[in-house]
């Protein structure tokens, strides 16, 4: 079974920095863009950055300038730079291919105080 394993979520407060790491198999990794997504509570999941497949990198407009997506292709890992974190950051993050495969791991919660 595929999986994607989430991990570097937690409790900040606003204005801290959190570095989320997403690894990946390396069959879905090489061949797939790679993105991270957020569900706050009783909202749609939403895409908030990602890889395209020409390499470049798309934000949703609430994290540009704050959230930085890299990714390491030795490791099959990509990850979500977080700084500058705003209470309405807090939601459950996930990775996945962009665009999404039914493929969804646990994610990773990250919770930010006022």
């Amino acid at each position: 079974q595929v999986q994607l394993v989430e991990s570097g979520g937690g409790l900040v407060q606003a204005g801290e920095s959190l570095r989320l790491s997403c690894a990946a198999p390396g069959g879905i990794f090489r061949f797939n863009a790679m993105g991270w997504y957020r569900q706050a509570p009783g909202k749609q999941r939403e895409l908030v950055a990602a890889f395209t497949r020409g390499g470049t990198t798309n934000y949703v407009d609430s994290v540009k300038g704050r959230f930085t997506i890299s990714k390491d292709n030795t490791k099959n890992t990509v990850y979500l730079q977080m700084d500058s974190l705003k209470p309405a950051d807090t939601a459950v993050y996930y990775c996945n291919t962009n665009p999404t495969l039914p493929i969804w791991g646990q994610g990773t919660q990250v919770t930010v105080s006022s």
